[in-house]
């Protein structure tokens, strides 16, 4: 078993910044990738940044510019930077990675984008 355990979330408004982490513990024999999905309300989870084990990035559309993603691979640790923060990237952020190839997701951390 795998936990996923985020943090970083909370109130900010717009054009301001967080940055959120998100620590992998447990049975972690290979790390295939780690990223932030996101689910606003009525809206179905999206992926959000995603880095798989070689090193390679990718972004949905709508943050790509605005938010950046990395990792700390001695601390089984990912984190997310959102700069330029939008009232639409108000949602729920889940992290979530592949370890050996099973998905596990964290419980999730609210980030509200709001004046």
């Amino acid at each position: 078993q795998v936990q996923l355990v985020e943090s970083g979330g909370g109130l900010v408004q717009p054009g301001g910044s967080l940055r959120l982490s998100c620590a992998a513990s447990g049975s972690i024999s290979s790390i295939n990738s780690m990223g932030w999905y996101r689910q606003a309300p009525g809206k179905e989870r999206e992926l959000v940044a995603a880095i798989i084990s070689g090193g390679r990035t990718n972004y949905a559309d709508s943050v790509r510019g605005r938010f950046t993603i990395s990792r700390d691979s001695a601390k089984n640790t990912v984190y997310l930077q959102l700069n330029s923060l939008k009232p639409e990237d108000t949602a729920v952020y889940y992290c979530s990675g592949l370890f050996s190839w099973r998905r596990y997701w964290g419980q999730g951390t609210q980030v509200t984008v709001s004046s």
